[in-house]
């Protein structure tokens, strides 16, 4: 009976030294997590949530691209239509001002790795994806000499920019990758073109109701920054910083403002899973510090957060 107590304590003091030792490996490793989101080393991206209507986004793409005269790339691959009215894709720089307008397009990947069909892209110092579903440029460009040369636009200090799957694709987890349905927020597609690197990209929020989409994925992977975006607003990002124009909201999924993460300093209220920015606001994505707020101050729900100029 003695021995049988014995071994009894043995077995019960081993479980508690197993599930002390785990809880602190778990601590251990989310304090090592690096929640830390880098842009381009040169050049800009303009990230746009979906349904562009406001025309100081386009205009600053153009701008920034070198104005009206430069060279420019549309891709309109993300639509999956079989046929491409390249006029029709090429007017959302050409109806804002844009004079040489190349379109590029192909679900071939043995086409999209040839020098011919990346030569316009020497020559380009802006690149701009529509919309549709993020998984065609995977499935087209992903590891291809297209592929390569859209990030040399960036080298040269030209800029990037896309509109709902044209977003989401600057990301390096690639949200509602699914090639079933776009409602599915983690599909078989997982990976973006990592423009902005360490970050999850979401289009659409508001309208339609996805504000708290990004959850699943930040709850799996703590290190990325969620970024959703509502319609008709963008993103400018430079170096490791963006600034928020167009009209309505973007939100910021912070693993380390969550409740439920035991390393984490600052919590959002409310047990909230992010918060938003509007235009005029910038972001460090680095360092992840609101350096410009525009909002009541009173109302601010991130006031140590916020760097001060």
């Amino acid at each position: 009976m003695k021995n049988h107590l014995i071994s009894i304590l043995s077995i019960i003091a081993l479980v508690s030294f197993l599930l002390f030792t785990c809880k602190d490996e778990k601590q251990v490793v989310n304090s090592e997590i690096k929640y830390e989101t880098t842009g381009p080393d040169s050049g800009y991206l303009v990230i746009v949530g979906g349904n562009m209507k406001d025309t100081s986004i386009i205009n600053r793409f153009i701008a920034l691209a070198g104005g009206p005269e430069a060279q420019m790339i549309v891709i309109p691959t993300a639509s999956g239509e079989t046929k491409i009215d390249n006029a029709k894709a090429a007017m959302v720089l050409t109806s804002a001002g844009a004079k040489n307008v190349t379109v590029l397009h192909t679900y071939d990947t043995v086409v999209a790795n040839s020098a011919d069909f990346v030569a316009p892209l020497k020559k380009a110092r802006g690149v701009w994806f529509d919309g549709g579903r993020q998984w065609h440029l995977v499935d087209a460009y992903a590891n291809t000499l297209t592929e390569k040369e859209i990030r040399n636009v960036l080298s040269r200090g030209g800029v990037i920019g896309g509109s709902s799957a044209g977003a989401t694709i600057q990301g390096s987890y690639l949200v509602r990758g699914d090639t079933k349905t776009n409602t599915v927020v983690m599909g078989d597609h997982e990976k973006g073109f990592g423009y902005l690197k360490n970050s999850a990209i979401d289009q659409h929020i508001l309208v339609r109701n996805r504000q708290n989409d990004l959850e699943p994925v930040i709850s799996k992977y703590h290190n990325l920054l969620g970024i959703g975006l509502d319609e008709n607003t963008a993103i400018v990002v430079k170096g490791n910083e963006f600034e928020v124009i167009g009209q309505s909201y973007v939100a910021i999924h912070d693993y380390r403002l969550w409740q439920e993460n035991p390393a984490g300093k600052r919590k959002l209220k409310n047990g909230a899973k992010f918060f938003f920015l509007r235009k005029g606001d910038r972001y460090n994505l680095k360092t992840r510090e609101v350096t410009k707020w525009g909002g009541d101050p009173t109302r601010n729900i991130l006031p140590d957060t916020i760097k001060k100029r």
